[in-house]
């Protein structure tokens, strides 16, 4: 059998992102951002989790910190819900979300503060993502690509190989101003057939002086971490202590 699935609103295939970003070692994230956080915030209990994905970050970070997570991604949170069982997670957009409460550290992970389109939604979200830090609180955020490193047409091949499940997805890349677009196709075999599912997914590019610019506009002070979890960087900001 062989179907071909119209992307949804949201990550077209939530059930397989874990096995797709399957490379991924989650347990030296937790071990470095844990040292990151715990070197400006010694004392610091609470973390949240913004676009959080299916909760991989949040499963290994909860032995250090009482742990939430926020995504726009229903389907993601859904599978986080399923591995996070207790964990509240919470349904918002990263531009405007409001909890009521404040935490000692706040994280954006694996460049999702690329979904931002232009340095008024960068700036939104980093103001928002700031004003949920306790006195003293660390946020850390991973970004995307700068708009000079983004080359548009350089094609990838990412594999899934397991024994009931095959994924094979090409990515096309193109550019358009500060906006990169990568245009998914995925091929997925399990035993009951084989599908095809297309998504177009579209991230700011934005250079370090507009992530700092973000982050000082928001009240921090900033830091930024060259290498970070994955060779994008880091940027780090902390909030003013208590007087």
């Amino acid at each position: 059998m062989r179907r071909v699935v119209e992307a949804r609103i949201g990550y077209p295939l939530p059930h397989l992102y874990d096995a797709i970003y399957s490379y991924k070692d989650y347990g030296a994230d937790a071990a470095r951002l844990t040292a990151l956080i715990r070197a400006r915030n010694p004392s610091a209990r609470t973390l949240l989790d913004v676009a959080c994905g299916t909760g991989k970050h949040l499963e290994t970070l909860q032995g250090e910190f009482d742990v939430e997570g926020l995504d726009l991604d229903e389907g993601l949170l859904e599978v986080a819900g399923e591995r996070l069982g207790d964990v509240p997670l919470q349904r918002g957009d990263m531009r405007d979300f409001d909890l009521g409460r404040r935490f000692a550290a706040v994280t954006c992970l694996f460049s999702a503060i690329g979904h931002m389109s232009d340095s008024g939604e960068l700036d939104a979200a980093v103001a928002t993502m700031a004003r949920h830090l306790e006195p003293g609180g660390v946020l850390i955020v991973e970004p995307w690509l700068e708009p000079d490193v983004w080359i548009a047409g350089r094609l990838h091949l990412l594999t899934v190989d397991e024994p009931e499940l095959k994924v094979a997805r090409i990515t096309v890349p193109e550019k358009h101003g500060i906006t990169s677009v990568m245009n998914f196709h995925y091929l997925v075999a399990t035993p009951e057939g084989v599908e095809t599912h297309a998504e177009r997914m579209e991230h700011g590019l934005f250079t370090k002086d507009e992530y700092r610019a973000a982050f000082e506009r928001a009240g921090l002070t900033t830091e930024h971490d060259e290498e970070g979890l994955t060779g994008r960087g880091l940027w780090i900001g902390t909030a003013a202590s208590a007087a």
